[in-house]
């Protein structure tokens, strides 16, 4: 019995562990998309070399940020899947299993558009509120 907690007290923080480092990437991903939004914004209004350059800097970091929490949402989707083979558990997760399996497709090619990368905006939005949600249950085990 004592291997026993102490597979679901591993599982579970690793679960843990993935999740806050796709919460990591995630949020930063966000500020990044804000930071190219708002620079967006400028260089529709004419600001210049500088703002289209500061806009494309910001676009291939959060693109980077983006790649990183691809990777991260599908450790968190395996280290998720061991959690709720522990018999006791089971996680809401929802359809969270299949959002991570294509989240992030097709959003980078598509942020030469200012309206697209309110769009990434969103998505990442929604992301970080999944993964909240589920941090929080795990929090909760």
């Amino acid at each position: 019995m004592g291997g026993e907690v102490y597979n679901r007290d591993k599982e579970l923080k690793e679960a843990m562990d993935a999740g806050q480092e796709a919460l990591r990437y995630l949020y930063e991903a966000r500020n990044c998309l804000n930071s190219a939004g708002n620079w967006g914004v400028l260089d529709l209004f004419g600001g210049g070399l500088i703002s289209t350059f500061m806009k494309h800097s910001k676009m291939n970091d959060a693109e980077r940020l983006v790649q990183n929490a691809r990777s991260a949402l599908k450790r968190f989707q395996r280290e998720l899947m061991d959690v709720d083979t522990i018999a006791e558990f089971h996680i809401q997760t929802g359809d969270f299993l299949a959002f991570a399996d294509y989240f992030f497709d097709g959003i980078i090619a598509d942020w030469l558009v200012q309206s697209r990368i309110s769009d990434a905006k969103r998505q990442v939005d929604d992301a970080v509120r999944k993964v909240e949600y589920i941090m929080g249950q795990l929090r909760q085990l």
